[in-house]
């Protein structure tokens, strides 16, 4: 059977039996940097096109449909364009800081792939507090937005930051007491562990209430982080242009609007790892007949599968809903999600000290 596991044992072997341990190790540390980047450029090109075909779905039209079989090659056309095209640099701008934001914003994108398992016994680093270094690393991405929207020296740029700053300090709130919640029932910040703990079910459903409030309050809280529809005040067209990446072209451009989909990936990534099991299969109880059948499927496209789920419900929202005002945006976590997830933490602390979960 196909196992992403036993690829990696055998090249790990292979270059371990070549070459001495430093310099397998630096090898391997290259291999994983270049897996690392063509993930980025796949994932860019496919959920660009994923985007735009289930939009014109839900409105009900064809979307891509000239370059290539049912529109497939258009963001690659989409991309050659962006390379071809003149990075320019407004004369007042902060030139060191405005072409360095971009690539922050792409780092944390890279630094949070590390602890995430993509499959059985296939992570970059299985770290000990997994779910704390990926609170702490995604925090970082609002420094590369508002480092653009300065350096930029335009209104509607230093709006969009100073917004996109605001929605996502307000977010991570919910989004963490969200991610709280798995870490009670599991008793582990190990992204192992927390696999491991749903191997007789996940948590979404053994979890009880609870864990499916919590798992509606981490949707809502990181479709407003990623800066997505209808929580896109940071980019607002009608109002601020473009908003933060408002004075952005080219490659650098390219890099901001990657950087939305790769971190529409990881947290749905995460949200699929917490609350489905990651790659762990549907198990159901003592069902051993069902199970071993479930086992079958490899564990890579079990997460492939319920991160692209995650992914599809987050753009089915933004071909929903209608933007939200500032106020609206902020009276929502403040005065609402907040509220419950602090509830919601105290309730399933209590489900977990009496051992009420399944």
């Amino acid at each position: 059977m196909f196992s992403l596991e036993g690829i990696t044992t055998s090249v790990q072997d292979w270059l371990f039996m070549k070459f001495n341990p430093t310099m397998a190790l630096a090898m391997e540390c290259v291999i994983v940097i270049l897996l690392a980047i063509s993930l980025f450029a796949i994932l860019g090109l496919v959920l660009v096109l994923m985007e735009r075909k289930v939009a014109a779905h839900i409105q009900i039209r064809l979307g891509p449909n000239r370059v290539g079989p049912g529109g497939m090659f258009q963001t690659v056309a989409d991309t050659l364009k962006l390379i071809m095209k003149e990075g320019l640099v407004p004369d007042m701008a902060d030139k060191f800081l405005f072409n360095l934001a971009p690539f922050v914003v792409m780092m944390v994108g890279m630094l949070l792939l590390a602890p995430i398992a993509f499959a059985k016994n296939f992570q970059i680093w299985d770290i000990n507090i997994g779910v704390l270094y990926i609170s702490s690393v995604s925090s970082l991405s609002v420094i590369g937005i508002l480092m653009a929207g300065w350096a930029s020296n335009n209104k509607y740029s230093l709006l969009g930051a100073m917004r996109s700053g605001a929605q996502i300090v307000s977010y991570e709130l919910s989004a963490g007491f969200a991610v709280l919640t798995i870490v009670v029932l599991t008793g582990s910040l190990q992204i192992s562990e927390i696999v491991k703990a749903q191997e007789n079910g996940w948590w979404i459903f053994k979890g009880h209430i609870p864990a499916i409030i919590a798992f509606v309050l981490y949707i809502i809280a990181v479709t407003a982080e990623t800066n997505r529809a209808p929580f896109d005040l940071a980019e607002a067209e009608s109002e601020l242009t473009a908003g933060f990446h408002t004075e952005y072209s080219g490659m650098r451009f390219a890099l901001f609007f990657l950087a939305e989909y790769i971190n529409i990936f990881i947290v749905c990534a995460i949200g699929a790892t917490l609350f489905f099991g990651g790659w762990m299969p549907l198990h159901i109880g003592n069902w051993a007949a069902f199970n071993h059948i479930m086992d079958y499927i490899p564990s890579s496209v079990w997460f492939m599968g319920k991160t692209f789920f995650l992914i599809f419900l987050i753009m089915w929202f933004r071909w929903t809903f209608p933007r939200l005002r500032v106020d609206q945006l902020l009276n929502l976590e403040w005065k609402y999600l907040l509220p419950i997830s602090l509830f919601n933490l105290l309730l399933v602390a209590i489900i977990a000290i009496l051992g009420w979960h399944f």
